[in-house]
């Protein structure tokens, strides 16, 4: 930190640099560095683009805290004004075919040579591109307005209006701006009109269909090679399984990154087929530009999220191992926290790789351009849908909480011996959604988290084993039987191979039941985590090996 200190001052600009940079703007009209985006905030004003087939133009102005009674804001006027720019070059027509079909019949019946409704010019706006006249219309008291001059029209077509907020977010007067944004608009008009004539429409149509024919049987050759890729891997597995060697290890990971050095490629051929076909129609530039540029920007985030989830892991790492070297915590609850610092290491990268996805997710869908543009009604209906998702998957979000919950709570961690339901197994891994368990007999057994609610933990913090004997009640001398299991016991408790595994000296119970087969007396163990069935099968056999040498029957039904 001290260093991270020390090279912050060290970079910080000093007070010949900051002169150096001339002073700096203040007030509420200042223009932030860059170029603004949509609904982006300077000061006291909100700005907004203004596009013209795509590309921005203009930027207009508006207060920020405008609402009702204060005019529209700036992405209100904005969308007004776009409106306004693409009757010159691409009006809409809201004719269904059918009406288009009836206008047509209903022309050809008398009705005269007339520009109809469904046609494309029923405004009169078309014509040539040099045609387009942009004039600057001012009055007094009234802001100066921007309209299109077309021939044939007795009325030019408004615009926009050029308002202060606009002139003093360009450091201008409403009338100088007017004649500034004159010059810009009939220029990008003009060009725009240009790109719909049928002639440039059917040479871009054109070079789209060849560039994409070109694009698609390069995806096909890249799918081909893949797929014989794809065939070619299980070869060299079978090979690298009879003949292992080092030449054939080489080749097997060589094919390996070359399938997915293809998928990429098909994946960035995808994306250029769709780019073209969108540049084949005007308007479309910009997006198809930002759908070329989108797997890289894509590739970049998931590096960035990447590195990010690597540094959260490490991080998580460090806690954890820092929590589970606690020297204050008891030695017999020193193998529990081990097993717990396993457990919560598992489940947090779990937790950790789920977040970096989510966030990650986030960050590339909003970056994608069809999608960053949806209105905040799409949003809602977004989150609506995920409201939806949430309620048929319930029990799922039921098992992550209680995953959870068993984590925090300590109910049980990976190496216990457990039983739920019935089932006792060592769990193997404790999920986000399900626990494993491995039985006696090797099954693996995958139980929901929600239904780990009644659970019995056999290791936690230590273990324990009863042994138990049965004794012949009619032929069996019950104190010298005693004494003898006393005796072994004793001797199991001294032995240093098994004292270590021993919490405490096994305890003689006596006789724990009198049942007509016989005498059953009870012997219990306490054993360090996990041990307990080795020191029972040992202590049972000791037992059993004693009883015998001394002649003390067993009970048993005949």
């Amino acid at each position: 930190m001290l260093l991270a200190l020390v090279l912050l001052f060290g970079l910080l600009p000093g007070d010949a640099g900051l002169a150096a940079r001339g002073p700096a703007v203040t007030g509420s009209g200042g223009v932030p560095a860059g170029k603004p985006q949509a609904g982006e905030d300077a000061g006291s004003l909100q700005l907004a683009n203004v596009r013209v087939l795509g590309v921005p133009t203009l930027v207009v102005a508006s207060p920020t805290l405008s609402g009702a009674g204060k005019g529209p804001t700036a992405l209100e006027r904005a969308r007004v004004i776009e409106g306004n720019l693409q009757l010159l070059y691409q009006a809409p027509n809201r004719c269904t075919p059918g009406e288009r079909l009836g206008e047509l019949v209903a022309a050809r019946h008398g009705e005269g040579k007339r520009i109809l409704p469904c046609d494309f010019d029923h405004l009169g706006l078309g014509g040539r591109p040099d045609d387009l006249q942009v004039v600057v219309l001012k009055g007094n008291g009234v802001p100066p307005q921007l309209a299109a001059v077309v021939p044939g029209r007795e009325r030019p077509l408004p615009l926009l209006s050029v308002t202060e907020e606009d002139a003093r977010l360009h450091g201008t007067t409403p009338e100088r701006l007017a004649d500034r944004w004159r010059g810009l608009l009939e220029q990008r008009l003009r060009y725009a009109r240009l790109q719909f004539e049928d002639q440039r429409m059917l040479r871009r149509l054109r070079q789209a269909a060849i560039s994409a024919v070109v694009l698609v049987a390069l995806l096909v050759f890249c799918l081909w090679l893949w797929h014989r890729t794809r065939q070619r891997i299980p070869e060299l597995q079978r090979r690298h399984e009879q003949h292992p060697g080092r030449f054939d290890d080489r080749a097997l990971h060589g094919l390996q990154m070359r399938s997915r050095l293809l998928t990429a490629l098909m994946a960035v051929l995808a994306a250029a087929i769709v780019a073209v076909l969108l540049m084949a129609w005007p308007g479309q530039f910009t997006r198809a530009v930002d759908l070329l540029t989108e797997p890289a920007i894509v590739g970049i985030k998931v590096l960035v999220m990447l590195l990010l989830l690597a540094l959260l892991r490490a991080v998580v790492w460090l806690l954890l191992s820092q929590w589970a070297l606690n020297v204050d915590v008891p030695v017999e609850a020193r193998q529990r926290r081990e097993q717990r610092y396993r457990s919560l290491l598992v489940a947090l990268q779990r937790l950790a790789n789920l977040l970096a996805i989510a966030v990650g997710g986030a960050w590339i869908v909003a970056g994608i351009p069809l999608l960053s543009e949806l209105s905040a009604n799409a949003l809602l209906a977004g989150g609506a849908v995920l409201g939806a998702l949430a309620l048929v998957f319930q029990s799922m979000l039921r098992d992550f909480i209680a995953g959870l919950v068993a984590l925090v709570d300590d109910r049980y961690a990976i190496g216990d011996l457990v039983e739920v339901g019935g089932l006792m197994g060592e769990v193997l891994d404790v999920g986000m959604l399900s626990t494993e368990l491995r039985t006696v007999d090797q099954r693996v057994m995958v139980v929901p988290n929600s239904s780990c609610d009644q659970i019995v933990n056999h290791t936690k913090l230590r273990s324990g084993a009863e042994v138990t004997l049965l004794l012949n009640r009619q032929a069996v001398d019950l104190d010298r039987a005693l004494a003898v299991i006393e005796e072994e016991r004793k001797a199991f408790a001294a032995d240093p191979t098994w004292q270590p595994l021993l919490l405490e000296p096994p305890l003689l119970r006596g006789i724990k039941a009198a049942r007509p087969e016989g005498l059953e007396v009870s012997l219990l163990l306490v054993t360090r985590v996990g041990r307990q069935g080795e020191a029972q099968r040992e202590m049972l056999r000791r037992l059993l090996n004693r009883l015998l040498r001394e002649g003390i029957p067993l009970g048993g039904r005949e």
